[in-house]
């Protein structure tokens, strides 16, 4: 997985059996060298030769998902004939559902060619070509591994992009409404939802590569430096995309330096520590507003993702929340389940082709909106 932060590549070795949770045989981390982040940011915009130099990319990103792929077969201790297939995401760097496309590069030909393993790419695309968002598909692997029989829980992805998995009771899913859920909860609570609530550490990682040449906010220390501007954060929550209904999804082609830029005219005296401080209380307040609207009952929010290191980010999301109708709710990471918070995505997408390979569909119609479910991914053998 190589998300919208565009650090690099997250990878995992797992074997899955049927009854069984997953069982991680290693996992892995390759960084992106400056010219492949640099070439992956110069195309989320318009430009010139853009196909020559998404192609020249791809085959980069290729390379560096052949290098985590062979740490994983060193350190779990396989060889390439024991992996049935690596499922591989791409490099979003463009989404645009509402036109029917959404891209992620990559050259999985190459990855089966550099691997000699099936590989198994392209997830989204099929979502879409069905009325889908084709975002986000990971909230059907969170149901399979994250619920609970008798509490509603919310998984929060804090990745470039923050999203939400909504988890009803699975006793509820299977039998209908327990005597628990009623009123509010009967706003279609038996299924699992899900949906991007808006940006995370993409501004975050922008404002602090900007002010401290440092591609994040290490433990949250510069947010922590500053103070909210209360008026700077209602500029930004009048972003229309917080208020939009489910299903939706976004990405860098809202949420980018522009879109920032835009919004901090006006705003030019204020510290670049406050501005953060601001930014992290931008992506606090939207994902609490949607669990007020969308999981009231919701007995613990459990995060993943990059920001889950970040412990100001946290408690931002937990102050946050006191403030709704949702107070009192705890804050941790999905370490407390039994996951460790860098390893869901990956993990997600290994089951994503786990899934392609047995011909069982990998989406959730209700959350991205599609018109039924369907198997997602194609397949470029070894």
């Amino acid at each position: 997985m190589s998300g919208t932060s565009m650090d690099g590549v997250d990878g995992i070795a797992v074997e899955f059996r049927t009854g069984e949770a997953p069982r991680v045989l290693a996992d892995a981390f390759v960084g992106f060298a400056d010219g492949l982040r640099d070439a992956l940011f110069a195309l989320q915009q318009p430009g010139e030769n853009e196909i020559e130099r998404e192609a020249l990319a791809a085959s980069a990103l290729a390379a560096r998902y052949a290098v985590c792929c062979h740490e994983l077969l060193r350190s779990a201790n396989v060889p390439p004939s024991g992996v049935r297939a690596i499922g591989v995401h791409g490099q979003t760097v463009r989404h645009r559902p509402e036109k029917g496309y959404t891209r992620q590069i990559n050259n999985p030909a190459l990855l089966a060619e550099m691997t000699h393993i099936d590989v198994i790419a392209d997830f989204r695309s099929r979502d879409v070509a069905a009325g889908g968002q084709g975002a986000p598909l990971v909230p059907a692997f969170h149901a399979q591994i994250f619920g609970a029989p008798d509490e509603m829980r919310v998984v929060c992805n804090l990745g470039g992009i923050s999203n939400i998995t909504v988890l009803p009771p699975t006793r509820a899913q299977s039998s209908g409404r327990n005597d628990e859920y009623s009123g509010r909860a009967a706003q279609a609570s038996e299924v699992v939802r899900g949906f991007d609530c808006g940006p995370a550490n993409v501004l975050l990682d922008e404002w602090a590569q900007r002010h401290l040449g440092a591609p994040f906010d290490e433990g949250g220390r510069f947010a922590a430096g500053g103070t909210v501007n209360q008026t700077l954060l209602n500029a930004l929550l009048a972003e229309p995309f917080f208020e939009q209904a489910p299903p939706k999804s976004t990405g860098r082609d809202l949420f980018n330096t522009e879109w920032l830029d835009a919004k901090l005219a006006g705003f030019e005296a204020l510290a670049p520590a406050d501005v953060q401080a601001t930014l992290l209380a931008l992506t606090a307040v939207s994902i609490a507003r949607e669990i007020e609207r969308h999981a009231p009952l919701c007995r613990g929010v459990f995060v993943c993702g990059g920001g889950a290191r970040n412990p100001e980010l946290l408690k931002a999301l937990e102050r946050a929340l006191d403030q709704t109708g949702v107070s009192g709710v705890p804050v941790m990471t999905t370490e407390a389940l039994g996951v460790p918070p860098h390893h869901v995505e990956s993990l997600a997408f290994a089951w994503l082709a786990m899934r392609c390979v047995a011909r069982t569909a990998g989406n959730l119609p209700a959350v991205t909106g599609a018109a039924g479910e369907r198997v997602l991914g194609a397949i470029y053998p070894r």
